[in-house]
């Protein structure tokens, strides 16, 4: 396993005449969006391992200590046993990269992971979730709540008003002290990049975030107008190349927000393989933040395994 990111100095000279190509972004990410998939059972390996990258997520108002149990549950049951036996796969060996939940929900996955003595981890936003528009201090007790009551990532939104204004050092010096806050609990940055303006903000973003110790940065608070696209998250992929050519620190990668199908899931690995490699296709680099995307990749392995598409009745009601 690579070191984990422990940040540099703020480096202002590293964004300031940053310059996006918008026509080449589109046409690469275009490319990415029409390349042919595999099939078979090499389109059914690439759908597993879409599943083992999934924060399976809930951020509801109305979630409860019994609906963030079965969270928990088809977590580390992901698929259903039988098609993972057909496969060759022991059921175990197959969970969800992690549950994301409220920080007020993290003791109650706390506790459901404990009784199942299953060690996904668990994912907490934090920091005024999803605006980011309450106190420093607020933000900062939050995290270490969070991790106190068994988070073990932590999901923070960046001030986009600091972003907006300019003002990059101030969001490097706020990410950082959020860094602190989490002590071993890895942290993901959500640039919440539907609302920051501009590819060119995007990328400023993405460097300064990881300048600052980011364990992952994340496109997205899935609340947005827009959300993740792979325009977007091709400038965050080339910014973690950059980052791991100057510092060789490896900084994992969420989209989240609009991911539902298994096509779209296998795009996002497409990209995360071609831009940056193997490593970058398992969970500890690369996570997307889902809540409806695991039905379809469970219904396309059925597909594989029993040649038809599941009636509504043979999966259970999610």
């Amino acid at each position: 396993m690579a070191a984990r990111n422990s940040g540099i100095d703020f480096d202002e000279s590293w964004i300031k005449n940053v310059s996006i190509n918008l026509p080449a972004v589109k046409r690469r990410a275009d490319a990415i969006s029409a390349s042919r998939g595999v099939k078979k059972q090499w389109q059914a390996a690439w759908q597993l391992r879409a599943v083992t990258c999934i924060d399976l997520t809930t951020l509801a108002g109305d979630d409860t200590p019994t609906n963030v149990s079965r969270l928990c549950y088809k977590a580390a049951h992901p698929i259903r046993s039988d098609l993972l036996k057909a496969m060759g796969i022991e059921p175990t060996e197959v969970t969800t990269g992690a549950v994301c939940v409220y920080p007020s929900r993290v003791a109650d996955c706390k506790r459901a992971m404990d009784s199942m003595k299953c060690q996904i981890p668990i994912a907490s936003v934090a920091t005024g979730f999803p605006t980011g528009q309450t106190g420093l201090k607020t933000r900062l007790e939050e995290i270490r709540q969070a991790v106190q009551d068994g988070a073990s990532e932590i999901d923070i939104v960046i001030n986009r008003t600091l972003a907006l204004q300019g003002d990059w050092k101030g969001v490097y010096e706020e990410v950082r002290l959020m860094r602190e806050a989490c002590g071993d609990a890895h942290l993901k940055t959500i640039l919440a990049t539907g609302e920051l303006g501009s590819l060119t903000n995007v990328y400023r973003a993405s460097v300064v975030c990881m300048m600052a110790g980011a364990d992952f940065i994340k496109t997205s608070t899935g609340k947005e107008g827009v959300n993740a696209t792979l325009p977007v998250s091709l400038v965050m992929v080339r910014a973690i190349r950059d980052y791991f050519q100057r510092t060789h620190y490896k900084v994992g990668f969420k989209p989240a927000g609009g991911i539902r199908t298994a096509k779209e899931a296998c795009q996002w690995l497409v990209l995360m393989k071609e831009e940056l490699g193997e490593d970058w296709t398992h969970p500890h680099l690369f996570r997307i933040g889902a809540s409806s995307l695991l039905a379809d990749l469970e219904r396309q392995v059925f597909h594989f395994i029993k040649g038809t598409y599941p009636a509504a009745y043979e999966f259970p009601l999610s």
